[in-house]
């Protein structure tokens, strides 16, 4: 169809009228006009005025009156009018509603213009389409099909693209953006949690083995966990209800279970989060305020960022030694599978910096270039162990430490919780040497700045490893080597 079947036919409508002819002449005037020239109007000029008005295009006036820019200079005596070649001037190359003014009104009369005007207007009409696709996702297709028509049948010898020819067309290559999206998309699944009492949200999980292990945030779960219902959608729209494995408060993990999970599952591969270096491009998928489905991409902004995260509604929080990245990262796009540029698991992304509050009132806090992500070494020690006993274990170095930030270090507490001893009998810190008091500087090769840095850094470890922590006292600096002991349970 062309553009002028969709809203702008006006073969019935006056045309604009002419602009003015030259003021009458004498009536010796004649013999000197020159040959062709139009006869002289029968009718006084005044009588335009009775004439049709307000059929120019509606973006004349939203354009500011652009055309105000070229004023109408009547032709002098003996050349002939150039009503029809000049008047009106074309449109702006740029129409207005580019930079925030209106698009024609849809089935605004239009006058005949030459071949070039009319192009310059459909291309208007296709950018207000898009528009309108974007605000109504629904009918996306069907206006994106009628945009690549739109040029059927006029003289410019324009191209009309075939949707069926689409998906062989738009391939793409394994190594691009598309290409990775593509290809994890099928083992991205939007989880919908719902508490026993109505109350739940959406969340992001992927597929972690070909068994249906569906790997996600704890606080994704947390609500449905004991009583409520879980299902997962994949991007195929097949919904399946799922079950929770084991999940890990302090690390902010959880893993699913598909209940009758289909054949054919493939599993995300998982990559080395240790070898990610700042500045590699990154890939999020998700369901960002329950948008299924989305991809944004970045970069890793920064590594070994140590962020402890909650949702606000307990004093349990989750700490991490997380990855930093500027892919947008909004609220639901929690779970999902943070990639490298190969398409490799490097995160899960978990939180997000945000400039709103949480008070009364306060907007949902949305993405401002400020995400975190759980380390996907990290995140798949815990998944192994929930999968395999139901419960998380923790390395610890037998310690309470404080958890004030900008302390400077990570000062062990005078006592413990409950009045119980600060630094534990016979755990890892007592052994080293270490006291209440003292001020915890480094973790290996890490800065420690604060409590909740250096429960990040040996939460990133393992029982059992052996670590090397640089601490203060009384003004004197020294090292201790320890060997992590482990704490079964968030509780």
């Amino acid at each position: 169809m062309s553009t002028e079947n969709e809203g702008n036919e006006n073969n019935a409508v006056p045309s604009v009228p002419s602009v003015p002819t030259a003021p009458p002449v004498p009536a010796a005037a004649p013999e000197g006009t020159p040959q062709g020239s139009p006869p002289a109007p029968e009718t006084p000029p005044a009588a335009h005025t009775d004439a049709p008005t307000a059929q120019v295009p509606a973006y004349q006036e939203s354009a500011g009156h652009a055309y105000d820019e070229h004023p109408y200079a009547p032709p002098a005596p003996e050349q002939p009018p150039a009503a029809s070649a000049a008047w009106p001037p074309p449109p702006p190359a740029i129409p207005s509603y580019a930079d925030g003014g209106s698009p024609p009104a849809w089935g605004a009369p239009v006058h005949a213009e030459p071949e070039h005007p009319r192009k310059r207007r459909a291309g208007g009409l296709v950018a207000a389409v898009a528009v309108a696709a974007l605000v109504a996702g629904g009918v996306g297709g069907a206006l994106g099909y009628w945009a690549a028509d739109s040029n059927d049948g006029s003289s410019s010898g324009s191209t009309t693209i075939s949707a069926s020819n689409s998906p062989k067309d738009f391939k793409r290559e394994a190594g691009t953006v598309a290409g990775v999206a593509a290809s994890a998309l099928p083992s991205v699944v939007t989880i919908d949690a719902q508490s026993g009492d109505g109350e739940g949200g959406t969340g992001t999980g992927f597929v972690y083995d070909k068994e249906g292990h569906i790997l996600t945030n704890n606080h994704v779960v947390a609500s449905a966990a004991d009583s409520g219902q879980l299902t997962a959608t994949f991007s195929n729209g097949k919904k399946y209800d799922a079950e929770v494995v084991g999940r890990a408060q302090g690390y902010d993990v959880a893993v699913l279970k598909l209940k009758n999970a289909p054949d054919g599952l493939t599993p995300l591969a998982l990559g080395d989060s240790d070898k990610v270096a700042v500045g590699d491009s990154t890939i999020a998928i998700g369901a960002p305020f329950g948008l299924s489905n989305t991809v944004t991409t970045g970069i890793i902004s920064a590594k070994d960022r140590p962020v402890a995260s909650g949702d606000g509604s307990s004093n349990n929080n989750s700490y991490m030694s997380a990855l930093q990245t500027d892919a947008s990262i909004n609220p639901g796009n929690s779970g999902g599978p943070l990639l490298d540029a190969g398409g490799a698991v490097i995160g899960i992304n978990s939180a997000i910096q945000s400039t709103s509050g949480s008070g009364a009132g306060q907007s949902q806090a949305g993405s401002i270039g400020l995400g975190f992500a759980i380390p996907v070494n990290q995140a798949k020690n815990v998944a192994e162990q929930l999968i395999k006993t139901g419960q998380p274990v923790y390395p610890v170095i037998g310690a309470t430490v404080t958890m004030e930030e900008k302390t400077g270090g990570a000062v062990i507490s005078d006592e413990g919780a409950g009045g119980t001893p600060a630094v534990t009998p016979d755990g890892p810190a007592a052994k080293a040497g270490l006291k209440a008091g003292d001020v915890i500087t480094k973790f290996n090769d890490t800065a420690v700045e604060s409590g909740p840095t250096l429960i990040g850094e040996i939460w990133t470890h393992k029982p059992g490893d052996k670590v090397t922590l640089t601490y203060e006292r009384d003004g004197k600096t020294a090292t201790a080597e320890l060997t992590l002991g482990e704490r079964k349970g968030d509780s």
